[in-house]
């Protein structure tokens, strides 16, 4: 390291360069990790960028994986004839960031309950929307209940509630086509 420094080479733009005393290898399944060995520790992320990654397809012509007595993989180059414990797919890893709900989502004046609830699976739940009679209260009640939820509609009034409950039902019929009972609303004076 100290004849890299020397060098000029040490300092790189490359995001994927790892700091010092920091190794990546992989799982027998082909799964990246990070090891640190200056604290003794491994992660999954890259301790730069945060991502996860794997190694993509098969390992090239001529190599097989192995595992010592210890169980550690090692990998054997059969046309150049030598061992390495490197996993020679490394050069070629594709990020594997599962997608996950980020609390920094952007949602401005025009975004509907729909559109921040889509592909969520609300079956099972129970939820309470106050004031779901009208406004905001019937959007985000309506939302929940077209996503599977058990949706309690508090209102002050009975009328306007039975009214709002109709009113889901009937998209409910309309776009989903199943018997009402699935779409479970109660309401609460």
């Amino acid at each position: 390291m100290a004849a890299l420094r020397y060098a000029g080479l040490d300092d790189t733009d490359s995001e994927d360069e790892l700091p010092p005393g920091w190794e990546e290898r992989t799982t027998k399944d082909g799964w990246v990790y990070y090891a640190n060995h200056t604290e003794e520790k491994t992660q999954w992320e890259h301790p730069k960028t945060g991502k996860r990654k794997r190694v993509a397809g098969d390992l090239p012509y001529g190599w097989e994986q192995e595992t010592d007595e210890n169980g550690q993989v090692f990998f054997v180059d059969h046309i150049n004839k030598r061992t390495t414990y490197v996993d020679p797919r490394l050069a070629f890893t594709v990020d594997d960031n599962p997608t996950k709900p980020t609390t920094q989502q952007r949602y401005d004046g025009s975004t509907t309950a729909m559109e921040i609830l889509q592909g969520r699976d609300f079956t099972g739940k129970v939820v309470v929307v106050t004031g779901a009679n009208s406004g905001i209260g019937f959007e985000t009640a309506k939302s929940f209940a077209l996503h599977g939820a058990h949706v309690i509609l508090a209102c002050r009034n009975m009328a306007r509630a039975s009214e709002a409950v109709s009113r889901i039902l009937e998209e409910w019929n309309t776009k989903y086509h199943p018997p009402p009972e699935k779409c479970r609303i109660k309401m609460f004076d």
